[in-house]
């Protein structure tokens, strides 16, 4: 239906678990040198850098274990586009969530823009996820 289905991508919600719980560590990591830095340059002058760098990893590990783990278990045999939409969904909506929990009381914080650049990092991330694994880059795991 999004083509998702037609190439021979390594799917991680039909690895095996423990492949995947390898591949988490790696794959933080590469989330956090993509996401991060769009967070540093997009967020608004009423962060600190110390806030936006901390935000930079500390969103990433609340919602990735959950996109690499338990979404791919849940979805094991579906099509990738099911997944993909799933996740991709979850991951920069419960980001803006904690996001504004942590940081509610900060005053006069444009939460457009806070929301926005946090769903431009989720997509950053997603888009060279998905180039690395066009050339089978984690065909490593």
């Amino acid at each position: 239906m999004f083509l998702f289905d037609e190439v021979d991508f390594v799917q991680t919600q039909n690895l095996p678990l423990g492949d995947l719980w390898y591949f988490l560590p790696f794959g933080y990591l590469v989330t956090i040198l993509i996401e991060t830095p769009v967070l540093l340059i997009g967020l608004g002058r009423r962060f600190s850098f110390k806030q936006k760098l901390f935000a930079g990893i500390w969103l990433t590990a609340c919602t990735y274990p959950i996109v690499v783990i338990v979404l791919p278990a849940v979805f094991l045999g579906s099509p990738r586009w099911l997944y993909l939409t799933v996740a991709e969904v979850f991951a920069p909506v419960a980001e803006c969530a904690i996001f504004w929990l942590a940081f509610r009381g900060t005053e006069a914080v444009s939460w457009t823009r806070t929301f926005t650049v946090i769903i431009i990092a989720n997509l950053a991330s997603f888009g060279l996820g998905e180039v690395l694994n066009a050339y089978q880059w984690f065909g490593l795991f």
